[in-house]
């Protein structure tokens, strides 16, 4: 079959009934469930999957695809309106989101997000079908010791992203990357920091963690003050056009960090959950007025939000070309691609195309679904801002403890959302970098994993991380990025001494 056959036999099976109304389905359905802390994509399409059986192959797996696109978006909700990340891929959001939602400028931050979300995933899409091949490429030629130089070059974002001291940017950076060693040691059978409580032996669960710093620390902030979240002047006229008009001014952002989403995807192990912080990163790093990040710069809500939706067809590469689960939610595709008797690899790219074109499509017109709901409905939930802060705050902490414990059904989640709420809110406090801390918790285990790795394939020689060219490329780009600072304070000071 040929490529142009398969695509439209694929654009055929994407746009017929009632194949496009799962997938209408699966999208709302995942803004909901991205929308709620706690549950995110891989709960919601674990739940979900046995309920694909009677829809056949095509329909449940574009059902499951939806989901996963949908929950994307959905995230970015609750993390713009209460600081709370519906999901681990929208724990960037919040640091430009809720800002401009305490401005009084929610609807601005929410129609920027819907917008952002749905161009990442046209582009990448697109760009998918088109350079396919190519990426696959790519992507074999990342093994341990690349992953682990793309979790250094993360980890080195700290040195921008932390605002104010950089000690205490290293410091919370170092904190969150201790917090990550807790349990059973990678690549060994050693438990460590668990004070000989079983409960910790699986570790410190990221998305709980950041329930607690997000969610329980803003509402502990809230707790002495009067009032709702907007602080600022709502402005009764706002229009979501607005946002779409912000975010679209900003369209070479939003074009790099939809391929640095699309890119990091790719890479199996890593995820919306490093791609937003790392496309965060670089518009920090890339931006004329660093110092507004964090204070409501709606150039941080467009570069997370455009990288996390831009993941989604990044992740689908390894998934569906080497049956390589990406992230908890490729993993449960992978599984509801076997319940229906696909088989990932060579055959979905040969005698299946027409099937993964199908996705592809359905992926596109799913973004379309994102910004229709998110423009017409989802900007009308602006309103939650103005709700006083004495009824908001026993909903959210109702709202992050159940969703801790719907993690694992596990009890040390909700204490920890309760220990890193405590943390958080003192963190806030003395000026600790909360974006240094996310990237050592997140990046962390992925480094020391690959890292012990690699020494284990190379017999303890350390230039296996200089042996490829993508290994050399890493490490030029880790290194500017530490000098990065040093040389433009040097830079600064000659022109005033000039």
């Amino acid at each position: 079959m040929s490529t142009t056959h398969a695509l439209l036999e694929g654009m055929s099976i994407a746009l017929s009934w009632p194949t496009v109304m799962w997938l209408v389905v699966g999208i709302v359905l995942g803004i909901a469930i991205g929308a709620i802390p706690g549950i995110g994509p891989n709960l919601g399409m674990a739940v979900v999957l046995p309920l694909t059986l009677p829809l056949g192959g095509t329909n449940g797996i574009i059902l499951l695809v939806g989901i996963y696109s949908g929950s994307m978006y959905g995230g970015s909700v609750a993390a713009i309106l209460m600081n709370v990340p519906g999901t681990a891929a929208a724990a960037a959001t919040t640091f430009d989101g809720y800002p401009l939602s305490r401005q009084g400028k929610a609807m601005l931050a929410l129609s920027a997000s819907a917008f952002s979300s749905a161009s990442a995933g046209f582009m990448t899409i697109v760009a998918l079908i088109v350079i396919s091949p190519v990426l696959i490429t790519i992507v074999l030629m990342f093994g341990s010791p690349e992953y682990f130089l793309v979790a250094v070059l993360g980890l080195s974002m700290i040195t921008i992203v932390a605002q104010g001291s950089i000690v205490k940017g290293l410091i919370a950076g170092a904190f969150g990357m201790l917090v990550s060693t807790v349990g059973v040691a990678e690549m060994s059978p050693e438990v460590r920091y668990s004070f000989g409580y079983i409960g910790l032996y699986d570790g410190i669960d990221f998305v709980a963690a950041i329930l607690g710093i997000f969610a329980v620390a803003e509402m502990l902030k809230l707790a002495s003050e009067r009032g709702s979240i907007a602080r600022g002047t709502i402005d009764p006229d706002g229009s979501p056009l607005e946002g779409v008009k912000a975010a679209g001014s900003r369209w070479w952002l939003l074009v790099k960090s939809s391929f640095i989403g699309m890119f990091i995807g790719s890479i199996p192990g890593s995820g919306a959950a490093v791609s937003n912080f790392v496309a965060y990163s670089e518009a920090v790093r890339s931006s004329t007025t660093p110092e507004n990040f964090g204070q409501g710069e709606l150039d941080g809500v467009v570069a997370a939000e455009s990288s996390n939706n831009g993941t989604v067809g990044g992740s689908l590469i390894p998934a569906l070309s080497f049956g390589i689960p990406g992230s908890g939610a490729t993993a449960v595709l992978l599984g509801g691609l076997l319940m229906h008797g696909l088989n990932p690899g060579p055959d979905l790219f040969t005698t299946e195309l027409s099937f993964t074109y199908a996705v592809f499509v359905s992926l596109f017109l799913g973004n379309i679904v994102i910004l229709v709901v998110g423009l017409s409905l989802i900007t009308r939930m602006e309103y939650l801002t103005r709700i006083d802060t004495q009824i908001l705050i026993p909903i959210v902490f109702v709202l992050a403890i159940s969703g801790a414990y719907m993690l694992r059904s596990n009890w040390v989640d909700v204490l920890t959302v309760a220990a890193f709420g405590v943390i958080g809110y003192y963190m806030f406090a003395h000026n600790f970098s909360i974006v240094a801390f996310i990237l050592g918790i997140v990046l962390g285990g992925i480094a020391e994993e690959n890292f012990l790795r690699s020494l284990d394939l190379s017999d303890g020689s350390p230039l296996i991380f200089v042996d490829s060219w993508p290994a050399r490329i890493l490490v030029v780009l880790t290194i500017l990025v530490l000098v990065a600072p040093v040389l433009k304070a040097a830079l600064e000071r000659s022109r005033g001494d000039a």
